[in-house]
């Protein structure tokens, strides 16, 4: 399997630009791109679908363990010409200041991929360099292999840039120098990027990136730097890939829904789920002869009103919560299981929930989340342990004590509360579960389901 990774210094050097560019550029010249993401980001990979027509999924080395890693960088790479795996904030950035835990780097070390380093030499001559020069000898189990400047005011600016690493640097080529265009600019909100589906890159934006790509990259020496990073190994079996039940779950996919994880996605698919995804902006009901639902997060706020005037599947969803049908719902999802938001007009919810949400003007919370089960659910018996990530930029209102708390949650190794909050089969929680931590969630999933449907009521 043939792969690169596109790293960077610190966020916001154009990392995203120069991938979607590389992949445009790639499909362009006939080549199949397997593209992937580093960390529990959702909004890059849509981005990465758009830009070659081809499913992007997370590589993420501390929700998930190394093998699971493997498996879904195997699987979703194993018909492709090559890998381009985008990196996360800063190269060497993870979950602490003294190992390499949840970062780019240790992505590439367990796919052992060479990394372009995506430098904004902005302000920069001579001192790019010495930067470069830094990130290629912290780690040597990390190969830096090459470095594509960005943000380049001129071609003297690029000359400078070129010299100062061919007579400083060993080891490391200059791929490229793009120049500096606002008009490449992807459009942003508070949680990241906006959504692909939300703007498409408008017009030609993605053949003007690939020909920027063309006309500034090397891309023959990209190509025949990512053959340094093969690596032959055997999967002798999937993870939970043995069928375990056979249960229709209907999946909420739209404008409203689009933040989840697509391993999820499989290892539901592996155990014996047949993924039914249904619109609660559009539809008029719930899709027919479905054991469980699962409701991912997105940007409800933003559809608030629309939600809410779609009064059928409000209620078909009450109704099926109030008969015990096994629903999962993260962040997005859970929003929309509560009354509703506080200040918009016309924007009740589900109210499975007894309380109303509020967006708020600052980040309210951000990070990885592990969490351990207080009892049996329909996701998993007592005591399971799996881990997510949690960002929002809403709260709820204090749940009353007598909803149930599932989740014991642990922040950086230390408790800090209780959530995962359920009634009857429903759980609901602003963290995202990523199954691969713990694979038998989807597994416990869909036999709920499955029981569901044939008319074993669990759990009431």
């Amino acid at each position: 399997m043939k792969s690169i990774v596109i790293a960077a210094p610190m966020s916001g050097s154009g990392k995203t630009t120069v991938t979607l560019g590389l992949l445009s550029a790639l499909k362009r010249r006939g080549l199949q791109p397997a593209p992937f993401k580093v960390g529990p980001d959702f909004i890059d990979p849509g981005w990465h679908g758009l830009a070659c027509s081809r499913l992007s999924v997370n590589l993420d080395s501390w929700m998930c363990p190394e093998r699971f890693v493997l498996e879904t960088y195997a699987l979703h790479s194993q018909d492709a010409d090559l890998a381009v795996v985008e990196g996360v904030m800063g190269l060497f950035d993870g979950v602490d200041g003294v190992s390499d835990a949840g970062s780019t780097a240790q992505i590439t070390r367990i796919i052992n991929a060479p990394v372009i380093l995506v430098v904004d030499a902005k302000s920069q001559a001579r001192s790019a360099a010495a930067l470069v020069s830094g990130f290629a000898r912290f780690d040597p189990r990390v190969h830096v292999a090459g470095v594509i400047f960005n943000n380049v005011a001129s071609d003297n600016h690029a000359r400078l840039l070129r010299e100062a690493v061919v007579a400083s640097v060993t080891g490391v080529r200059v791929l490229g120098c793009i120049p500096r265009d606002n008009s490449l600019t992807i459009p942003s909100r508070h949680l990241g990027l906006v959504t692909a589906g939300e703007n498409g890159l408008q017009g030609d934006f993605l053949d003007r990136l690939a020909e920027v790509m063309e006309e500034h990259l090397d891309l023959d020496g990209i190509i025949s730097m990512a053959s340094q990073g093969r690596r032959d190994f055997t999967i002798d079996k999937p993870v939970n890939c043995e069928v375990l039940a056979s249960a229709r779950i209907a999946v909420a996919r739209d404008e409203a829904f689009c933040f989840v994880y697509e391993d999820n996605l499989r290892l539901l698919r592996q155990a014996g789920v047949e993924i039914v995804e249904f619109s609660p902006l559009k539809d008029s009901s719930l899709p027919q002869g479905i054991g469980g639902m699962y409701l991912p997060g997105g940007y409800p706020e933003l559809h608030a009103e629309t939600l809410a005037a779609n009064v059928p599947v409000k209620t078909a969803i009450r109704e099926a919560v109030e008969k015990g049908m096994p629903v999962y719902a993260e962040c997005g999802g859970f929003i929309y299981l509560t009354r509703g938001l506080e200040g918009v007009a016309q924007a009740s919810f589900a109210g499975i929930f007894p309380v109303s949400t509020r967006m708020l003007p600052r980040r309210k919370a951000l990070g990885y989340r592990e969490v351990e089960f207080l009892a049996d659910s329909v996701i998993g018996p007592k005591g399971t342990v799996a881990r997510g990530h949690e960002f929002h930029y809403s709260e709820t209102e204090e749940m009353p004590e007598n909803v149930e708390r599932l989740y014991q949650v642990k922040k950086s190794g230390c408790t800090t509360c209780t959530e995962g909050y359920r009634y009857r089969n429903c759980i609901a929680s602003y963290i995202h579960l990523h199954f691969g931590s713990c694979p038998e969630l989807a597994a416990t999933f869909a036999r709920k389901c499955a029981g569901y449907a044939n008319g074993n009521h669990v759990g009431l």
